[in-house]
Parts: C-alpha cells; sequence; structure tokens
C-alpha cells in the first residue's frame, strides 16, 4: 500500500455538488484540503448538441443510469427490489453534470415536520439559520430568477434575471390563471447573463454548464485545494480510541492511503452509506458510526409522475437554457386536511422541446411512438407539440427503505457493491394519483387536446437522501446539526444522506447550504478538529 506522510487538514471524498462547496469555503481559510473523487474531468465541450448523434450519447455513455452507462469509474448498484432505479454521474461536478439545474430551497415547514403533521422528525435546524448560506450558495452557482415568489419568504434580488419559460411556458400558465393555482418562475441555477467569469448556457452541450466543475472548483483549487481523480476510496480509517485517520483508496491499480485530521463524507445517500458500512472494524462492527443501526435506513427518493399534453400550437424546437424547469407550481406544496396523503408536492413545468429521438422513444413517459401504419402521424402530432409536467412528491422517511451491501456484487476494485430496498408508501402513491389528476386538469386548462400520463417513473431516483440522517438524538440518528457523526467526532457528512426529510422539491440547494455552514462551524466553533 502507497502511503505518504502528508497529513492534511481535512480529506473530501467526493467533489460533486457538496464536495466543491465546502472545500471552497475551507480553502477561504486556507485550510489544508484534499479531495478525492472517483471519477475524471468532463471536458466542457463534451456531448455538443450538435452532432448528429448527441441524443444517442443521452441513451448510452452519457445515461443517467450508472448501471446501464458501465463505464470504469462507476459502480454496480443491486437495484432489483426497487421500483426506482438511481441516477449519479461520477466525475468533477458529480451528478451536476448531467442535471437539469432547477433550484428551488426548502420550504420552512420543510423543518418541522414532526411539529406540524406529527410524523417523521423535525430538524435539529431551521430554515432561517440555513436562510444566509441559501443566498451565499445562489451567487456561487450563479442562480437566475425572479424576487417576489409568494410561495416563500422573501428572498434577495436573484443573482441573474430570469430565463425565459418559453411559449410552452406562457400557454401553461395561462391554464395555472385559469383555475386560480400558483405558479412561478423557478430558480435555475443557469446564469441567464455573463457572471462570475462565465457566459450564458445557451444548451449547446449535453453536459450542463451549471455544475461545481465551473462554479465552485475553479476557485477551490487556485486557493490551494488538491483534488485527485480516478481516486475510488474504499474506506475511512479508525485508530484504537475511534477517530477518524483518513481513507484508503485504489487509484491507478494501486492500494493508497491519505492521513486527515478530519473526514468529511460528499458521496450521495448511496455512496457515503456504502462507505460507511464497508467501514466495519472491531469498534464497529455494523459499519462505522452506526451505533444507532440507522446508517443506510430511511433512503429517501422524490417518487416522479410525469403528465404530457399534446397541443395543436407549434410549440417550436428551440434550444438554449436547461434541461429541468424555469417554471413551477406549489399549490400542493403543504398539507390539505381535505387530501387523503399528507405533506406534498409540486408540478414542474419542462422548458424545453424535445430532440427528435427523445419524443419518438416517449420522453418522460418511457412510451414510444408506435411502429406501423401510423408511426409518421403519431410522431408529427407529439413533435414540437408536447408539454411536459414533471411531479415531484415527498417521500416520509421509513427504515426498511434501505442501502445495505450485497453479498456478492462487487466493483472493479473488489469493493462491495450497494443493493437498495425500497418501496413507494401508500402516502406517496396516494399523492402520486392527486397530482397526476391536477397535472392533467392544467394541461386541459391550456389547451392541451390529449393527454399522456405516467404515474411512476422508473428512471427517475436523481435524489438519493437520508440514509445517514441528522438529528439530536444519537439513537435515532447518525449526524449531529453540523454533519458531524454522533460516534466518530472528526468524521463529517455534508452530502444529501443527511436529510432528516425530504421536502418535495430538487434538494440540491439544500445540500450546498449544509454543507456551506458545515464549513463555517469548522472555521469557527469546531475549528479544534483541525487544528
Amino acid at each position: 500500500m502507497a502511503s505518504n506522510d502528508e497529513i492534511a487538514d481535512i480529506v473530501v471524498v467526493g467533489a460533486g455538488a457538496s464536495g466543491a462547496a465546502f472545500a471552497w469555503s475551507m480553502a477561504q481559510a486556507g485550510v489544508k484540503v484534499v479531495c478525492l473523487e472517483q471519477g475524471g474531468w468532463v471536458a466542457t465541450d463534451a456531448f455538443p448538441t450538435s452532432d448528429h448523434d448527441s441524443q444517442i450519447h443521452w441513451q448510452t455513455d452519457f445515461h443517467p443510469d450508472p448501471g446501464f452507462r458501465g463505464l470504469p469509474e462507476d459502480y454496480p448498484i443491486n437495484e432489483d427490489e426497487t421500483p426506482i432505479a438511481p441516477l449519479m454521474y461520477n466525475a468533477v461536478g458529480g451528478s451536476l453534470i448531467h442535471w437539469g439545474a432547477h433550484f428551488p430551497r426548502f420550504h420552512p415547514s420543510d423543518f418541522r415536520v414532526k411539529t406540524l403533521e406529527g410524523v417523521a422528525d423535525d430538524w435539529p435546524l431551521t430554515y432561517e439559520e440555513l436562510e444566509p448560506y441559501y443566498d451565499l450558495n445562489d451567487r456561487m452557482m450563479g442562480v437566475s430568477g425572479l424576487k417576489g415568489d409568494p410561495a416563500y419568504p422573501e428572498k434577495p434580488e436573484r443573482p441573474c434575471p430570469p430565463l425565459s419559460i418559453r411559449k410552452s411556458g406562457q400557454l401553461l400558465a395561462k391554464g395555472f390563471d385559469k383555475l386560480g393555482w400558483h405558479w412561478w418562475a423557478s430558480d435555475t441555477a443557469v446564469s441567464s447573463v455573463h457572471h462570475h467569469d462565465r457566459d450564458p448556457d445557451m444548451g449547446n452541450f449535453l453536459r450542463s454548464f451549471a455544475s461545481t466543475d465551473l462554479t465552485y472548483w475553479p476557485y477551490a483549487i487556485e486557493n490551494g485545494v488538491r483534488l485527485e481523480t480516478y481516486a475510488r476510496v474504499r474506506e475511512v480509517t479508525i485508530d484504537e480510541s475511534g477517530n477518524a485517520t483518513g481513507v484508503l483508496y485504489y487509484q491507478d491499480g494501486e492500494l493508497k492511503e491519505q492521513k486527515a485530521k478530519a473526514v468529511v463524507l460528499a458521496c450521495n445517500g448511496i455512496g457515503t452509506a456504502r462507505l460507511l458500512l464497508n467501514s466495519k472494524s472491531a469498534l464497529f462492527p455494523d459499519g462505522l458510526a452506526n451505533s444507532s443501526g440507522l446508517v443506510g435506513k430511511c433512503l429517501m427518493h422524490h417518487p416522479v409522475g410525469s403528465v404530457l399534453g399534446i397541443f395543436d400550437e407549434d410549440l417550436g424546437t428551440e434550444d438554449g437554457g436547461p434541461r429541468g424547469s424555469t417554471m413551477l407550481s406549489q399549490e400542493f406544496y403543504e398539507t390539505n386536511p381535505d387530501h387523503d396523503f399528507i405533506r406534498g408536492y409540486d408540478l414542474q413545468v419542462l422548458a424545453y422541446s424535445d430532440a427528435p429521438l427523445a419524443a419518438a422513444i416517449g420522453s418522460l413517459l418511457g412510451k414510444k411512438v408506435a411502429w406501423g401504419e401510423g408511426h409518421h402521424e403519431e410522431f408529427k402530432e407529439r413533435f414540437g407539440h408536447m408539454i411536459g409536467i414533471t411531479i415531484m412528491t415527498e417521500d416520509l422517511p421509513e427504515e426498511h427503505n434501505m442501502v445495505t451491501l450485497d453479498p456478492e456484487l462487487t466493483d472493479s476494485d473488489g469493493i462491495p457493491a450497494p443493493k437498495l430496498n425500497y418501496t413507494v408508501s401508500e402516502n406517496t402513491t396516494k399523492m402520486l394519483e392527486h397530482a397526476v389528476e391536477r397535472a392533467t386538469e392544467v394541461l386541459v386548462a391550456a389547451g392541451a387536446k390529449k393527454t399522456v400520463a405516467q404515474p411512476l417513473r422508473r428512471y427517475a431516483g436523481w435524489h438519493l437522501l437520508g440514509t445517514a440522517r441528522m438529528g439530536e438524538d444519537p439513537a435515532k440518528s447518525v449526524v449531529d446539526r453540523w454533519g458531524r457523526t454522533h460516534d466518530v467526532s472528526n468524521l463529517f457528512i455534508i452530502d444529501g444522506s443527511i436529510f432528516t426529510t425530504s421536502a418535495c422539491v430538487n434538494p440540491t440547494p439544500t445540500i450546498q447550504a449544509l454543507a456551506l455552514r458545515t464549513a463555517d462551524y469548522l472555521k469557527g466553533e469546531g475549528k479544534q478538529v483541525i487544528e
């Protein structure tokens, strides 16, 4: 095993959304940070949409499912016992390399679910505590948006003007207005104007231009962070007292060691659980930091449904902007006593028109244009005439939804692979049924002549949350309010695995805000950990 004598102040595992934000913040204070990322850099001109085969890449080597993609830097996942396939990308920038850049915040109520609804647990922090870190992260990511959304507490002026909701959004806004439902131009982590030395993302590439390899990492590296790529971490090492001493990782076919005063995990809700469960020892026979028995448990997704409306109007096929939503409705976000479910969902209106291949194979629904006599007419009816609504539901924590280690499956370095056991709850199923009806209703109100629904999408496991949950009671949680594990005083977690509850919106802004908050803790009140 290769080992050097360098002892970093902090070793960060993962260079995605949270790892990048955290490393940048620590570097501002001159802290010696090493980050290990099992993927590499993705060129900014990768997968240009102008290439005739660009949409083939989206279905093959740039597919969001690592099991389908099968690149050397990926690891296998046993997903036989889950209706939702986990989606992620291993690279500098993490899964933001291929995300849609939709950037909503949690609501204040999302941190108080136990108090308000009597289910799940409250977070050990509030929206107000996280708010300054939301604001900071918005500036760093170059968020575009429109101030004044009545669904939220007042936010500062958005760093960049809002993106266009396009012709499709303008049409659907009339449907929302007709029904008297909330809608707003959503915050999007795509700069609409030149921002922080970055030009606007015109959507010319399949890879995202709102990823942290472009927003945070250049500044972090400039300030001294050492970033190692194609470095797959096997385990966190500990001493006889149970303190973390660093990590063991594979790079270039060799097992290496990186020592550090503190270890920070930023590997997502599957990767972090896998690493902790793999880090067994005499002191932690059930996995590192797992005295509660909750490492890997309470896995939360955001179960997703979709409804497509087909219109007579030509909605265009313009390029530019994000693949995700630039418009959303949070009319059904909070618990309504008239519903037969608790908590809620939002409706995200897609900002783009499908490419020909995507339209042909069914877009969000996976329902292909049928071969045969009517193929061309059906394709003509769809292409350039569809508006899609994505339904994003809240997923409450349940211990039987979990990440474990597969007894047989391993990655190319022989590290046990994760296995998912997950079922969609009755509460979420009712929520999806209600949401499909409401999404259909608004599409019809906007003038759709036909609608097609998919109540639950399999390829929608973008958000991997809750497997190392945050809380005040060490018997009921894995980390405290700063992301510090209860069992190991110098081991921190900053990814979505620490979520106590999931809300019903995309988690990236909250993940990054939490990471920035933990960094401030380690630079201030908790600095003795790295001194």
